[in-house]
């Protein structure tokens, strides 16, 4: 079949939309891809559609369990054998996944980044026949991404045992992130396919109020249709949602806080249209395929383009007229200021976080490597008197540097550890004969278990020990209750994934070059917001579409100011002269690739001529 004939046959349509056809071919050709299409552009066909075609399973990595499960579950709907493997799932059910996956005749294998390194995927390589490797949320790979995920790194050591094609996607990468993903990938050759990121429906308005609740009211007043308003805290989620209900707006709130049955409730009852207004945090949208969104208002203003941008897209994927709205104030700017230091703690407290984090669970120097912790970020603060937004963020830069992986929001397995010595066990008086056959299969079957707590199978030990699940459960309890065992039943948390031993202190991997790097591009990021709702000339549709390196787009004629006709043509020498007077004249190469892209022909002539006028001073090479 031709690629037009398998989208027909599995999803109904008649044709493709921008970009996918390309994408397929490369793909089909052998050619490594880079794909940035907008939200709601249609990713998912551009990898499926050639999965299909090409003998093997296609491996699909990607951050997001939610929306993995979802394409699983659409997929296998169409008649396409399609698996998932994430965090959370036990060793032996990973083991029957990739069973399937290399025997069974299935076409995808989902997988979360941080499976890639574990020794049962990598045991599983040689016999897995991969079509592609599909990449999804592809910015995660990149140091300049605004969600750097060291976990993705792995994907390039990967691409050394298996000869296949990649597919990689992303919704937002300007050009120098662009080209980062690329080299990270191996790609064999250059190769980006990049739809444009017009959304010719959607009209981009900012409005300064003091009065934000009253603006919402307003916009869910005059825009008929379902919304989404995203806000920074979930305490102002669920404050936000009670305001609007009070004034008759039918309104939930999301948050990665909630119980994941609860956020399963009220996403659905948002997606059926029985909840009109979703009051949420970031937490909200990923994956979420609505396409009736009549707008998307942000309460406060994000800290980077590249969240706004792929926020904001969610509204109007129908193609309907729709309206993206920022509220702001000099509150934000001022929250925005504050942000980069609590975002940045000094590189000695996040050490001194490291280290507190494992005298926080007793693990002993040269150990922990593949613990896998419940982390309750209010009780460690709590027990260390420390402040938990800095905190928070020590822990995030420890992640970007690959200490450890924090998976906020997942399904944890029960984890035991035997108590007793081992010696001394078999003097113990256990009041069940059960129970002493329970420790000796756990024994058997997990080392580690008299040192640490380790997640065990609860269905394997069961069937060992010849009861059920829930009988094996009661005993487990037994034994605790017995002071034999510590027992910690399956929960719902946040969980700390050690990626190697404790390091002693001043052995801890934070390299102060990397750190002002990372701190200055978030700078970077943080002002062109800043400049994007103070902007007063420029479309706002031009204003974001030049970050992502699209620089002959034309006036949207849909935006605030291009309404108000305040909008004007500006050209690249006062673009220059405008970043380089936001900086106070002080610049690198470095920060001006960053802003308008690696293509630096397109811009550095211009530059030169300013700088010979002494328009503006020269740059740093550095």
């Amino acid at each position: 079949m031709t690629p037009l004939e398998v989208l027909k046959t599995y999803w109904g349509y008649d044709a493709f939309r921008p970009m996918q056809e390309e994408i397929i071919r490369d793909a089909l050709e052998g050619r490594d891809v880079l794909a940035i299409l907008p939200t709601g552009g249609g990713k998912s066909v551009c990898f499926q559609v050639p999965g299909l075609m090409r003998e093997g399973v296609a491996l699909v990595i990607t951050p997001l369990i939610a929306l993995m499960k979802d394409q699983v579950q659409n997929l296998q709907a169409r008649g396409v054998k399609a698996l998932a493997i994430h965090a959370g799932m036990s060793r032996r059910e990973v083991d029957l996944a990739l069973n399937n996956a290399a025997y069974g005749d299935f076409k995808f294998l989902y997988l979360s980044p941080e499976r890639l390194h574990t020794d049962l995927f990598q045991s599983y390589l040689d016999v897995l026949n991969i079509s592609f490797i599909v990449v999804d949320e592809a910015h995660c790979i990149s140091q300049w991404g605004y969600d750097f995920r060291p976990n993705y790194l792995e994907i390039g050591q990967i691409r050394k045992r298996i000869d296949a094609p990649v597919i990689a996607l992303t919704a937002t990468a300007t050009p120098l992130v662009a080209q980062d993903i690329m080299d990270r990938l191996g790609f064999k050759e250059p190769n980006l396919l990049q739809s444009g990121f017009e959304r010719s429906n959607l009209s981009y308005i900012v409005r300064k109020t003091q009065d934000k609740i009253g603006q919402i009211r307003s916009i869910c007043d005059g825009v008929p249709g379902s919304g989404i308003v995203y806000v920074r805290s979930r305490n102002r989620a669920q404050e936000m949602a009670e305001s609007l209900r009070s004034a008759g707006i039918s309104a939930s709130f999301y948050h990665a806080g909630l119980g994941a049955q609860t956020r399963a409730d009220r996403q659905e009852e948002w997606k059926a249209g029985r909840t009109r207004v979703m009051v949420c945090t970031n937490a909200f949208g990923m994956g979420i395929d609505k396409p009736d969104v009549r707008f998307v208002v942000h309460a406060d203003v994000p800290d980077s383009p590249e969240a706004y941008f792929q926020e904001a897209g969610r509204a109007g994927r129908d193609g309907l007229e729709s309206y993206a709205v920022l509220l702001w104030n000099g509150t934000d700017k001022t929250r925005l200021s504050q942000l980069e230091q609590v975002s940045f703690p000094t590189l000695e407290y996040i050490e001194d976080i490291y280290h507190r984090v494992h005298i926080f669970f007793e693990i002993p120097y040269d150990t922990g490597m593949g613990r896998m912790l419940k982390f309750d970020l209010a009780a460690f603060c709590k027990q260390y008197k420390l402040q938990q937004s800095p905190t928070y963020y020590a822990i995030k830069y420890l992640e970007r540097e690959g200490h450890w992986t924090l998976a906020e929001d997942m399904d944890i397995q029960t984890r035991i550890r035997i108590d007793v010595d081992r010696q001394a066990l078999y003097s113990v008086e256990l009041p069940d004969p059960a129970m002493a056959t329970a420790l000796e299969v756990l024994m058997r079957m997990y080392t580690g278990i008299f040192s640490y707590p380790v997640p065990i199978d609860e269905e394997a030990v069961a069937a060992r020990c010849g009861v059920s699940v829930a009988g094996l459960r009661q005993l487990l309890y037994q034994l605790s209750v017995n002071h034999v065992v510590r027992y910690i039943p399956a929960d719902h948390a946040t969980v700390l994934y050690i990626q190697h031993d404790r390091l002693r202190p001043g052995n801890v991997q934070l390299s102060p070059q990397r750190y002002k790097m990372l701190r200055s591009t978030y700078r970077e990021r943080v002002q062109t917001m800043v400049d994007y709702v103070e902007e007063e000339d420029e479309c706002r549709s031009q204003f974001l579409l030049r970050y992502f390196g699209q620089e002959d787009s034309k006036p949207c004629g849909k935006c605030d100011l291009c309404r108000s006709g305040a909008a004007k043509p500006l050209d690249l020498a006062a673009r220059l002269k405008a970043w380089i007077d936001d900086r106070g004249g002080s610049y690198t190469l470095l920060q001006l690739r960053a802003a308008f892209g690696t293509a630096e022909d397109s811009y550095l002539g211009v530059l030169r001529e300013l700088i010979d006028r002494g328009d503006v001073p020269g740059y740093f090479t550095e």
